[in-house]
This record gives structure tokens, C-alpha cells and sequence, in this order.
């Protein structure tokens, strides 16, 4: 009996019925799974959708944070050409 990975969750997969390179999912936590060998069968997790979206939300917020640092740069050059018209 051949496990998933990631979870352990035995999977019943025939290594007569499955190819190299073949995708399959675990039943269990959704994994998608490359077979990279069928003689006995190995498994790699080839995504995780879990991850996936902790690594656009991490995207995100760096992205929104390059922006408002953008922001108060230039209201810190606005307010210094302020300064600078006043004193002339």
C-alpha cells in the first residue's frame, strides 16, 4: 500500500495501473501527487493549495507595504517643498 507524503493517508493505487509522471490526488488532504516511480510507487508532492495561498497573502502585504512606504516618501518631499517656498 502506498502513503501520501504529506498526510501518510494510504492511497490504493496499482503500480500495474499508474504511469510515471502521472498526477494523482490524495483523498485525504487534496495534495496533488506526481508518481516518479511505479515499481514499487513513489509519491512527491507536487502542490499544496494550503501554502499556495499563504504565499500570495504574504505577496499582498509586502506589496501594500512597498506602497505606503512610496506614500510617505512623498509626502515627505511635498511637505520639504513646502518648507522650501515658504522660506523664499
Amino acid at each position: 500500500m502506498t502513503r501520501c507524503p504529506k498526510c501518510e493517508t494510504e492511497l490504493d493505487l496499482d503500480e500495474d495501473e499508474v504511469e510515471e509522471g502521472e498526477i494523482v490526488s490524495c483523498t485525504e488532504c487534496d495534495a496533488e501527487l506526481e508518481v516518479t516511480q511505479t515499481h514499487p510507487i513513489h509519491l512527491i508532492v507536487i502542490s499544496d493549495d494550503e501554502d499556495e495561498d499563504d504565499d500570495d497573502d504574504e505577496a499582498d502585504s509586502v506589496v501594500g507595504k512597498e506602497v505606503e512606504e512610496d506614500d510617505e516618501d512623498d509626502e515627505d518631499e511635498e511637505l520639504e517643498d513646502e518648507k522650501d517656498d515658504d522660506e523664499e
